[in-house]
């Protein structure tokens, strides 16, 4: 089978690229600078603008492709931007924020409306973050989608590709949580304040954590590409998530660090502005259908998770 995956340079996309690529599936990455991404020799990198299906459409029809086409469209501008420590949210930022994913969407939109044989199946990039603040509530796929800008970000990324199981392609909406990785995204600086003896809760720290390992990340996703009988949204979080408090506590102890002083809110806001709500604010989503679906996570409690990743 074919894998076309757009946003395959980021943390998620590497590494689902190597675990695919390992397997003997014909992986194709596209990226804007092909030139400049270091990747493994037998992962394929195309280039493309990020917008339509120009230059790569043509490898989405699967009519002579042995197993068929899959797209995993995971294509955008990273919310917290692309330094150590997040990026506020002007409204330049916003607005790349929600096109980058309306123009990527698009494009793979495309591409599949021009195949002649289409694509089996699209995972679709999204987040818990579709649900908004919701306090203690445990939250399943049918659970309301929330007000905030992150909601509403998350609500047209899924609408961006509605279309598709129209064409007759299953579509996968994958709601990811914070994906726990040394080599990105939000452990590093999770961890920082910890290694000079500073850690501890966040805000209130009643706020949840739907953390997943980022190695039970690419199963799953894995999982729901080859399991025909997969489509919707599914929430790609941890069964155990955790407030923000117990989460610093956990992280405290596999780092052998304290983990008792707070972060109020109020200094959070002052130093990056609306982006703390990304840490102040958390989702109590679980992985219901994944589960029911007969996926099984390797790192079902935090304390497994970053052990494994801080402790080898």
């Amino acid at each position: 089978m074919r894998v076309i995956i757009t946003g395959g340079t980021g943390l998620i996309g590497k590494a689902l690229a190597a675990e695919l690529a390992q397997d003997g599936y014909e992986v194709i990455v596209l990226s804007r600078n092909p030139g400049q991404r270091p990747f493994l020799p037998q992962v394929r990198i195309e280039k493309w603008d990020g917008k339509t299906a120009v230059g790569w459409g043509h490898l989405a029809d699967g009519t002579h492709v042995d197993g068929g086409v899959a797209i995993v469209n995971l294509a955008a501008e990273s919310i917290a931007g692309n330094g150590f420590l997040p990026a506020r949210w002007t409204p330049e930022r916003k607005r790349r924020i929600v096109q980058s994913r309306l123009d990527a969407g698009q494009a793979v939109t495309e591409a599949i409306a021009g195949a002649a044989t289409k694509p089996a199946v699209l995972l679709q990039a999204s987040a818990v973050g579709y649900y908004g603040a919701c306090g203690d509530e445990p939250l399943g796929v049918v659970a309301a989608p929330g007000h905030d800008f992150l909601a509403h970000v998350c609500q047209q990324w899924e609408a961006k590709t509605a279309v598709v199981p129209e064409m007759g392609v299953r579509r996968v909406l994958l709601r990811t949580g914070v994906v726990l990785s040394k080599e990105g995204g939000a452990l590093p600086l999770m961890m920082l304040p910890f290694k000079f003896f500073v850690g501890g809760p966040l805000g209130s720290g009643k706020q949840w954590i739907p953390w997943i390992h980022l190695h039970d990340q690419v199963r799953a996703m894995r999982f729901l590409l080859e399991n025909e009988a997969a489509s919707g949204p599914f929430n790609l979080s941890a069964p155990n998530p955790l407030t923000n408090r117990d989460f610093a506590t956990v992280l405290g102890a596999v780092l052998k660090r304290p983990s008792f002083i707070p972060v109020p809110a109020f200094a959070l806001k002052a130093a990056l502005g609306e982006i703390a709500t990304i840490v102040l604010d958390g989702q109590r989503a679980l992985p219901y259908r994944l589960q029911e679906m007969g996926f099984a996570f390797k790192f079902a409690t935090a304390k497994a998770a970053l052990t494994d990743l801080l402790q080898k």
